[in-house]
């Protein structure tokens, strides 16, 4: 018996208790038979809408009724139930125009994208896999469904959503396929920014992502047209080996599958081609990269409707990528107090990843890295001060001494200034004897005017 949450298999089981077909199908079935834990479980049954409703009644929902599909309340858990479909022609490239329901398995699971998506598996471990589903798997292949021009230009969303399964899944996808993704990566331009977005993340956080983007550059260039400059560009520098694109990729493997060290390092060095000179003796230079990496980083997140806060740290790190910290207290304090710790942390990984993706003779930093982050983390055991919760005063302490309005907030900004250059220690009365000479209020607009 297969194992699946208790909910799923009521709702099977009141199905078939019914007098219906019922089945589990698509993605939990393919991360079943990879022994992995499904994040959905989805079913579909040749029972009819108005049936589910009334077999379901009053846990089901009519959460699209005109596709076939009832989600029931089960133990807090939501079931989306659908009924066997045939989807009608797709105009827009992303939902079809309409659905005609049927009573044959195969029919509905012949509409889906991918083989390993389209595999059906009842209560009882039986699988229906009409389209060999399973052989790819086990081959680590993924295949369309059918022909696979026909299915990447009925959703153009599923171009990058097979790069997201051969990324996360570690699927090599068949020639034909990869061939249509080529040939129909255009379509993807109708698509909404958020859902690209939201499949991109996805597929920049598999284990096999630099891969993906290694072969695929052109379907990212449809989004981020600038990303295309940086195939094949040479950066003519000892330091390298690579062009941009590559080094990239490889700065990309040698971060955790975290997005934001993702992202940063897949944009880290956009700026390059914008940049690039060479000097009397042909070695190519890149001054200034960081910024204008930075700015194009925030130009192309915005375009896809990154969330703020998501994008800002994105854009930071891709900025402070090649900023040199020196390997002292007073610096890596700074670090600290601009960053915060979890993305010092990951600056520091992405110079791990920036200095790795070089050439072999110049990996060396690695050891410079290493005594940056000896200082960072005893700056952390020592709870050094970097910020104003840190310090041993407040602001009911500069009012005490006759601070008041705007000039509270700018002394103990000055206060912390002296203590993060280690001018100043964290300590109340030498904080407190250097308020002296400070201006105790500001002058107001009136007085101003």
């Amino acid at each position: 018996m297969v194992s699946m949450p208790e909910e799923v298999r009521a709702v099977l089981t009141a199905l078939e208790a019914a007098g219906h077909e019922a089945w589990c199908v698509g993605g939990c079935v393919r991360d079943t038979l990879l022994g992995r834990t499904p994040e959905d479980w989805d079913v579909t049954t040749d029972a009819l809408p108005e049936e589910t409703m009334a077999l379901f009644a009053p846990a089901a929902i009519p959460t699209g009724l005109q596709h076939g599909t009832v989600t029931v309340r089960r133990g807090g858990r939501g079931v989306e139930i659908t009924t066997y479909r045939v989807d009608g022609a797709y105009h827009d490239h992303r939902r079809p125009d309409g659905v005609t329901f049927t009573r044959s398995l195969r029919e509905d699971l012949a509409r889906r994208d991918f083989t390993v998506n389209a595999m059906a598996m009842d209560l009882r471990g039986t699988l229906r896999d009409p389209f060999g589903g399973r052989e790819d798997l086990m081959g680590g292949v993924l295949r369309c469904v059918g022909e696979p021009e026909r299915r990447l230009e009925e959703d153009a969303l599923r171009i990058l959503r097979g790069l997201r399964f051969a990324s996360v899944l570690g699927l090599a996808v068949h020639p034909d396929t990869a061939a249509a993704i080529h040939d129909r990566r255009q379509l993807l331009a109708a698509i909404a920014p958020e859902r690209i977005w939201t499949e991109l993340c996805k597929l920049l956080c598999g284990d096999n992502a630099a891969e993906v983007l290694r072969r695929f550059p052109d379907v990212v260039a449809v989004f981020w047209p600038e990303a295309s400059a940086m195939v094949g560009f040479e950066q003519q520098n000892i330091h390298h080996c690579y062009d941009v694109w590559e080094h990239s990729l490889h700065a990309l493997e040698a971060v955790p599958p975290d997005l934001i060290l993702r992202c940063t390092m897949l944009l880290h060095d956009i700026g390059k081609v914008e940049t690039f000179t060479v000097d009397d003796t042909g070695v190519g230079h890149f001054y200034g990269h960081g910024e204008r990496s930075a700015a194009l980083a925030d130009d192309l997140l915005r375009r896809l409707r990154c969330a703020n806060e998501l994008r800002r740290r994105i854009v930071r790190l891709v900025a402070w990528h090649d900023r040199d910290i020196p390997r002292t207290e007073r610096a890596v304090r700074r670090a600290l107090a601009a960053l915060g710790e979890e993305d010092l942390r990951r600056l520091i990984w992405v110079k791990r990843a920036d200095n790795l993706a070089q050439a072999p003779e110049f990996r060396f930093r690695q050891q410079e890295i290493d005594r940056g982050e000896a200082i960072l983390e005893d700056l952390l055991a020592r709870r050094a001060c970097v910020t104003l919760r840190d310090l041993e005063v407040d602001g009911r302490d500069l009012m005490a001494l006759g601070f008041s309005g705007p000039a509270i907030g700018a002394a103990l900004h000055q206060l912390l200034d002296r203590v993060i250059d280690g001018a100043l220690p964290n300590e109340r009365e030498a904080l407190l004897a250097a308020t002296e000479g400070m201006t105790r209020e500001f002058p107001s607009q009136k007085n101003k005017g």
